[in-house]
């Protein structure tokens, strides 16, 4: 197999020859048709997420077919096409797992982060973590929707029912559930970085209610706002831009600290709320609901061993929509 491999936090991928894996107890391999290139992928790369696999495989929006199974594993099928998320593994015997809150499950492991991931030709998951697809959509178009659509419908369903909803930062995730919103028919308000204009434009292509920098205000206040872009500076934004009893969500799994702010913008019972992870019933609802919606995902394709590119070009801001790795 072949992977680009980050050896040490803020060097370049490697682009690296390994033996075949072979899939233990429990597991399978997955031949990656897709891997998507996820702003988390960028905290790994940076070095800013604690306590990493190193070295390791990024990559944790995973299209692929089984190409070997494990002992044990009776559920899933040599060529059935899977998918492999950020969640790869939890102990099933914590508190949190017991009472289904899986994603904040003690002694979890994440695909890309702290078990190689699908920056490589092949990976190896956890079978209970390795989702059937089924053979409608392309690998390149459904391999967003294991991050970016299932991190943003996690963060969708904490913004509550609202019909007014804010979304800073719309890149592969805020150009997602901007779809999703507009489909329960919810106004949506993008919030790009100031003065780029063409995000804006992208933005009202998929047909936003508005369009402007997080450095303004919506034309008027907010049921909800969802945080996709990294940015602590942003949350007393969001506050203020929310009304009375609305809701933040930080929807990232790092974030720049948030500065201090005047409490009075976060009375009126404003609530401020993280998503953490995901389930993997999430993976089930919203992979079901998905195509109901008719979602189009916009996508930039590299090849694998392109990654490198494909990062700078993400931190960067250089292409709407999501990047795809293709093997």
């Amino acid at each position: 197999m072949k992977a680009m491999i980050l050896n040490h936090p803020g060097t370049p991928l490697v682009w690296t020859d390994l033996p075949d894996r072979q899939p233990g107890a429990g597991q399978v391999r997955v031949k990656v048709l897709a891997c998507g290139v996820c702003r988390t992928d960028l905290h790994v790369f940076d070095g800013e997420l604690p306590d990493p696999k190193s070295p390791i495989i990024p990559g944790h929006e995973i299209v692929g077919r089984i190409d070997a199974i494990g002992a044990g594993v009776t559920a899933l099928k040599l060529g059935q096409r899977v998918r492999i998320p950020w969640l790869g593994h939890t102990c099933g015997v914590c508190r949190y797992c017991r009472e289904n809150h899986e994603n904040l499950c003690d002694a979890p492991l994440f695909t890309g982060y702290t078990r190689d991931g699908g920056f490589a030709t092949a990976a190896i998951a956890d079978a209970r973590f390795a989702f059937p697809l089924g053979e409608t959509g392309s690998d390149v178009s459904l391999a967003p929707l294991l991050c970016a659509g299932l991190i943003g419908w996690r963060s969708l369903t904490l913004a509550g029912d609202g019909k007014r909803l804010g979304l800073y930062g719309f890149g592969a995730a805020g150009h997602i559930v901007a779809q999703v919103a507009r489909w329960q028919g919810r106004a949506v308000y993008a919030f790009t970085r100031p003065g780029d204009t063409g995000t804006q434009a992208f933005a009202r292509s998929l047909g936003v209610a508005w369009a402007g920098g997080s450095d303004e205000m919506p034309p008027e206040p907010l049921d909800a706002a969802i945080l996709y872009a990294p940015d602590g500076d942003l949350v007393p934004l969001a506050l203020k831009a929310v009304r009375k009893g609305g809701t933040v969500v930080c929807a990232g799994i790092h974030m720049s600290d948030i500065p201090g702010f005047p409490y009075d913008i976060l009375w009126e019972e404003r609530r401020l709320v993280s998503v953490a992870n995901l389930t993997r019933q999430d993976g089930i609802e919203f992979l079901a609901l998905a195509p109901q919606i008719g979602i189009v995902v916009k996508t930039t394709v590299y090849p694998l061993e392109q990654a490198n590119q494909a990062l700078e070009d993400l931190r960067a801001g250089r292409f709407d929509g999501a990047a795809v790795l293709v093997p």
